[in-house]
């Protein structure tokens, strides 16, 4: 797997059952065409920034939730090349009276998997973020994450992916770019981290702050902290880890 699509999509509490159900019916769709893996998270433990947040990336409303999602592709190619063929699948033909999110609000894009570690397993909760990367700081960036999956592997978690993209396209409401503010000469990085449970990921996050290997990152990070965008999510599909 060299490539993810990545989502994050406004959903009411109300609609969280249609969503779910319409996320099941088309993900056979996508895998038969090529997807190696598809995943749908719902909001569990999202924090609300003063800058920007998850919430602000989607200009959720009062009563909506954050799905974070992502889908797998063995690489650019395979996940270009099944586009149109989705598309033209008779299965794609016949779509809910009412879609269940505002399709205008939803941040999606594609990204270059820098590095993933861990075997998978079952999956029951899922950390992910969403941070803006300058185009210098790419390889330091690279070798923080390999540290940082390391680092939550040895603390119990199943599966760590990064990725990045500095090719995002404008989106007509907002985009991956405006959900951490991104300046001209910085592209966006898409991760998540795998866990058993919320409460492997809360034991499993409490060892990695007492790691060692923690310090040795240093205080100069290659990333701006204070816009990236994260949160903790319970998973409602997996298709199967790959």
């Amino acid at each position: 797997m060299t490539y993810v699509q990545g989502f994050m999509i406004p959903v009411t509490e109300a609609n969280k059952a249609a969503y779910k159900k319409m996320a099941e019916e088309t993900a056979p769709i996508f895998i038969d065409h090529g997807a190696l893996r598809i995943v749908e998270n719902w909001d569990n433990q999202v924090p609300k920034g003063a800058a920007t947040d998850m919430y602000l990336a989607v200009r959720a409303e009062k009563d909506e939730r954050v799905v974070f999602s992502w889908i797998e592709w063995e690489s650019e190619n395979a996940c270009n090349d099944a586009h149109e063929k989705i598309m033209a699948d008779k299965r794609m033909q016949n779509p809910p009276e009412e879609m269940p999110f505002d399709g205008m609000r939803m941040v999606y894009a594609g990204f270059n998997v820098l590095g993933e570690s861990g075997d998978g397993g079952s999956l029951g909760y899922v950390q992910g973020y969403v941070a803006p990367v300058a185009k210098e700081q790419r390889q330091a960036f690279s070798n923080m994450c390999a540290k940082m999956r390391e680092i939550a592997i040895d603390s119990g978690a199943l599966h760590a992916v990064d990725s990045l993209s500095y090719d995002i396209e404008d989106g007509k409401v907002t985009d991956f770019k405006r959900a951490v503010d991104a300046e001209a000469d910085e592209g966006v990085a898409f991760g998540f981290v795998e866990w058993a449970s919320k409460e492997a990921h809360e034991t499993g996050s409490a060892k990695m702050r007492e790691d060692k290997r923690m310090t040795s990152l240093g205080g100069d990070l290659p990333v701006d902290g204070k816009r990236m965008i994260f949160g903790g999510f319970e998973v409602m599909l997996d298709t199967g880890h790959h």
